[in-house]
C-alpha cells in the first residue's frame, strides 16, 4: 500500500480508539511521515485479555517492513505515550527525528539506556520552524501543555495542508513557558486547511480544563495546613507540576525531594534545558529520614497503583529513602486513567491500613490536579479558529472521538472522519475512510 503523488492519507497505528500509545502516519507520494511513538503501561495485548504487560506499544510492522519509505519521525512533545517506545523501536526505522530541544534532551538520556547513545539523527526544531521533511514541509506551533515545549504542527503536500494538534490546552498560566497564544491558530483559517486531527482526552467534559496555576493555588492551600509528611504522587514527565510543588516548598517551609529515577531524570533535563527555575532547590532523597516531618514534601512516581512504583513500595514500607507514619498524607495529583481504578483503589486502600491519609481530586473542592487536555469549549475554540474542511478526533476511546467529533459539528466544521487505528483517511484526492486496511495490534517492549 503506496500513497500516489495524487494521494494524502492519515493512518494511525496507535492511539486512535484508545489513550495511549499514539503512533501516526500520514502517506503522500510514495513516502510515510510518522509522527509519535508512544507507550502504555500495564496494558493488555489483546482486546478481553487477563494478563498485561507492563510496557506496551503499538504494533509497527506496517511501516516497518517498508522503513525505506519512512522520511522521518517527529515527536509532538516528551510525554511517554508520545516518545516512549521510540528508544526501543528506532532500529525498526532508522530514520531521522524532529523534536524540540527538550524532548530531545529526554530522548538521547533514553537513547543511553539502550545503546543508541549518538546513533540517532536527532534534528532540533524551535517555534514557527519550517522543515521539509522528504516531500512533506512541516512548521511547529507552540501551545500549552503540562510538559515544556509541546507543540501542534501544520504538515503541507501539494495536494493539501493537515493541522496536527499534539496534546494541548487553552491555558493562560501554565507554570512553564508562554501562556497560550489565539493568533496562530487564528491565522491558519486562511491557509485553507483540510483536515484537523485533534486531540480528544477531555471531549466528554464541558467547560474549560483549569489551569496549572489554579493546581498550584490548590496544593498550596492543602500542604499549607500539614503539620506532618507529605507526599505527592504525579506523572514524572509533569514539569509544569513538578515546579508547582517546588514552588509550593518554598512557601510552606518544606523541602522538596524526588524518589524515581524517572523524576529526577525529567527535572535535569528542564535544568539543562532552562526550563527549572534557579530559585527552586531540591534535596537529596536520602536526606529525608533526618528531616522533622513538617519539613517533608517528597514527590514520587506510582500515581496509578504501578506495582513496581515508589508510592506502592511506600505503602508496602519498604522505600529505602522514606518510611511514612501514621496521619501522614499522600496526595493523589494524576488523572485516574481508565482501567487503573482497581490499581489505585488498592493503594489508597494499603495507605489507609495503616492509618497514612490518602487524598485524591475526588475527594476536596479544592483544585490538586488539573488535565493537560482541551474541554468542550477548548475545542469548540479551536475549530473555529482554525477552521479546518474536515475533524479527525484521535487521542481517545471510543466514546471521546465521538464526542470530539460532535464539537466539531457544532463548531461548523463541514465534515467529521471518526476511524479507529488500522484505518486508511484518504484524505485526497477525494475523501473516504477505508475501514481496516491496515492489520494492527500491539507488542510488549522490554526495558
Amino acid at each position: 500500500m503506496i500513497p500516489s503523488a495524487e494521494d494524502l492519507w492519515f493512518l494511525p497505528l496507535g492511539g486512535t480508539g484508545e489513550i495511549g500509545m499514539n503512533m501516526n502516519l500520514y502517506g503522500h507520494d510514495g513516502q510515510w511521515l510518522m509522527v509519535d511513538c508512544g507507550v502504555s503501561f500495564n496494558e493488555p495485548l489483546t482486546p478481553g485479555e487477563l494478563s498485561t504487560s507492563e510496557v506496551v506499544c503499538a504494533d509497527p510492522r506496517f511501516i516497518s517492513e517498508q522503513k525505506e519509505r519512512l522520511a522521518g519521525i517527529v515527536i509532538t512533545h516528551a510525554h511517554e505515550d508520545h516518545v516512549g517506545a521510540l528508544p526501543l523501536l528506532w532500529r525498526r526505522f532508522k530514520c531521522p527525528v524532529y523534536t524540540t530541544a527538550f524532548t530531545a534532551e529526554v530522548l538521547r538520556r533514553k537513547l543511553v539506556q539502550v545503546g543508541l547513545a549518538n546513533q540517532v539523527p536527532i534534528i532540533e526544531v524551535a517555534e514557527n520552524e519550517i522543515k521539509k521533511i522528504g516531500v512533506f514541509t512541516v512548521k511547529w506551533l507552540g501551545l500549552t501543555h503540562s510538559v515544556p515545549e509541546p507543540y501542534a504542527m501544520t504538515i503541507d503536500t501539494p495536494v493539501g495542508r493537515i493541522f496536527h494538534t499534539g496534546d494541548w490546552k487553552i491555558d493562560k498560566q501554565p507554570m512553564l513557558g508562554k501562556g497560550f497564544s489565539p493568533a496562530a491558530f487564528k491565522a491558519l483559517a486562511k491557509e485553507n486547511m483540510l483536515a484537523m486531527v485533534c486531540d480528544s482526552t477531555n471531549a466528554l467534559k464541558e467547560g474549560f480544563s483549569p489551569s496549572e496555576y489554579d493546581c498550584y493555588q490548590g496544593l498550596l492551600k492543602t500542604i499549607a495546613t500539614e503539620k506532618n509528611r507529605v507526599v505527592v504522587g504525579c506523572f514524572s514527565s509533569n514539569v509544569a507540576r513538578l515546579v508547582a510543588l517546588g514552588r509550593v516548598a518554598k512557601e510552606t517551609g518544606r523541602y522538596l525531594a524526588l524518589i524515581g529515577r524517572s523524576l529526577t531524570n525529567m527535572v535535569s533535563a528542564a535544568r539543562v534545558t532552562g526550563h527549572w527555575p534557579d530559585d527552586l532547590p531540591i534535596i537529596d532523597a536520602a536526606h529525608l529520614g533526618y528531616l522533622p516531618r513538617e519539613e517533608v514534601l517528597a514527590v514520587v512516581t506510582g500515581s496509578q497503583g504501578e506495582p513496581r512504583a515508589t508510592l506502592n513500595r511506600l505503602a508496602a514500607d519498604n522505600c529505602f529513602d522514606l518510611s511514612l507514619e501514621a496521619d501522614d498524607l499522600v496526595i493523589f495529583s494524576a488523572m485516574r486513567i481508565p482501567g487503573n481504578e482497581q490499581a489505585i483503589d488498592r493503594l489508597a486502600a494499603q495507605f489507609k491500613g495503616r492509618k497514612i491519609r490518602t487524598l485524591q481530586s475526588q475527594d476536596t473542592e479544592l483544585t490538586i490536579h488539573v488535565s493537560g487536555h482541551p474541554c468542550r469549549e477548548e475545542l469548540k475554540q479551536l475549530y473555529t479558529w482554525v477552521q479546518p474542511q474536515w475533524a479527525i478526533p484521535v487521542h481517545g476511546e471510543p466514546k471521546h472521538l465521538d464526542a470530539n467529533a460532535d464539537v466539531a459539528k457544532l463548531s461548523h466544521v463541514p465534515g467529521q472522519l471518526v476511524g479507529r487505528n488500522g484505518d486508511l483517511y484518504q484524505l485526497a484526492p477525494t475523501v473516504t475512510v477505508r475501514r481496516h486496511a491496515v492489520k494492527t495490534g500491539r507488542i510488549a517492549l522490554l526495558r
